[in-house]
């Protein structure tokens, strides 16, 4: 059974960090890639950031220069560093891990900057 949880969310003042984490119940190698995604009130669910089994990554262009994606095998955990955080990228963030042929969600975790 795969599941992913989500934690580091919280409330912090533009220009801060916060560092997102996603456990996974399997190794994330089993995985062909895992993203993190973003979804603010009213707007469509938004890719952010992604890194794929052979260690390929990838960033939207609006965090490009401020978030770093990567991950840890040995804890089954795959993170998103935000720095210089602003008060746009006030959103629930999602994890994603998907095979060839199954994709899973976590249940996301809520980041909010403050002006």
């Amino acid at each position: 059974q795969v599941q992913l949880a989500e934690s580091g969310g919280g409330l912090v003042q533009t220009g801060g960090s916060l560092t997102l984490s996603c456990v996974s119940s399997v190794n994330i190698f089993e995985f062909n890639n895992m993203n993190w995604y973003h979804q603010a009130p009213g707007k469509e669910r938004e890719f952010v950031a992604s890194i794929n089994v052979g260690g390929r990554i990838e960033y939207t262009d609006s965090v490009k220069d401020r978030f770093t994606v990567f991950r840890d095998g040995t804890k089954k955990t795959l993170y998103l560093q935000m720095n210089s955080l602003k008060p746009e990228d006030t959103s629930v963030y999602y994890c994603r891990a998907h095979t060839l042929s199954m994709t899973y969600w976590g249940q996301g975790t809520q980041v909010t900057v403050s002006s």
